[in-house]
């Protein structure tokens, strides 16, 4: 498979995974981190190592002028993008509703959402065939927390991935016409350092039972249907979001 793909959230985790996996496949792999940089670098070098082609860029893609300023990055070293898998997530403290501020809701929103319209802004700025690119894939990651709401104290969190769910829905209906296939991924219960931040081991087995196929993911469950869906085998997969929970 040809092309370059940007990785968001790509130091560790789901999009360390989707680099790895999309390299493997012939792919160009940009790998950006926003604070986990030398963790990224660590990864682009393995990749590079094995024959592939990879390079680390930090940047808070929260920040409008910071994903204008990754993607510039990805075109002078690798060239155009034909892939992006938007990553990059927050859960955010665990709080009441009652006690969530204006504050905390910004920063989860503008990590979680912010973040899926900048980076589709400058993916259809290089893919769109309206403005003379040749097409391309969008994979966002959602959550299973989107339909089934989060674990207790996470509102935010779930609340964003509706959000995502959401903006895939509409933005198919926009980008479609324009040569480009957008869809999400909603992952269940997954192996990753972000469920360690929310309790681990002892939040897998609280629910477990919930999941048919009685365990948790591994992060490269979660990523090989990641680059399945930027990838060509999936060219009529668009405007919806797909489950990988295990059955949950």
């Amino acid at each position: 498979m040809a092309g370059v793909v940007v990785i968001t959230g790509a130091s560790r985790g789901i999009g360390a995974a989707a680099a790895r996996i999309a390299a493997r496949e012939g792919l160009a792999v940009c790998l950006n981190a926003a604070r986990s940089i030398g963790a990224a670098r660590d990864v682009a070098a393995g990749i590079v190592a094995a024959g592939g082609r990879a390079i680390a860029v930090q940047a808070d893609v929260s920040r409008k002028e910071e994903v204008a300023a990754l993607f510039a990055a990805c075109d002078r070293e690798l060239g155009t993008p034909t892939a992006l898998i938007n990553n990059a997530a927050m859960v955010g403290a665990q709080r009441e509703i009652c006690d969530v501020d204006a504050g905390f809701l910004r920063e989860v929103f503008a990590t979680n959402v912010d973040s899926i319209f900048f980076c589709v802004g400058e993916a259809v700025k290089r893919m769109s065939t309206r403005h003379g690119g040749k097409g391309g894939a969008i994979v966002n990651i959602s959550s299973a927390a989107a339909r089934m709401g989060g674990v207790v104290g996470w509102a935010a969190y779930a609340a964003s991935k509706g959000a995502v769910d959401s903006f895939v829905m509409n933005a198919a209906k926009d980008l479609g016409p324009q040569g480009i296939r957008i869809c999400g991924l909603r992952p269940g219960m997954t192996r990753t350092e972000m469920l360690e931040e929310i309790g681990g081991e002892a939040r897998i087995q609280a629910g477990i039972s919930t999941v048919s196929l009685g365990r948790a993911a591994e992060p490269e469950e979660i990523a090989e249907a990641a680059v399945f869906l930027a990838s060509s085998r999936a060219s009529y997969i668009h405007g919806t979001t797909i489950d990988v929970t295990g059955g949950r």
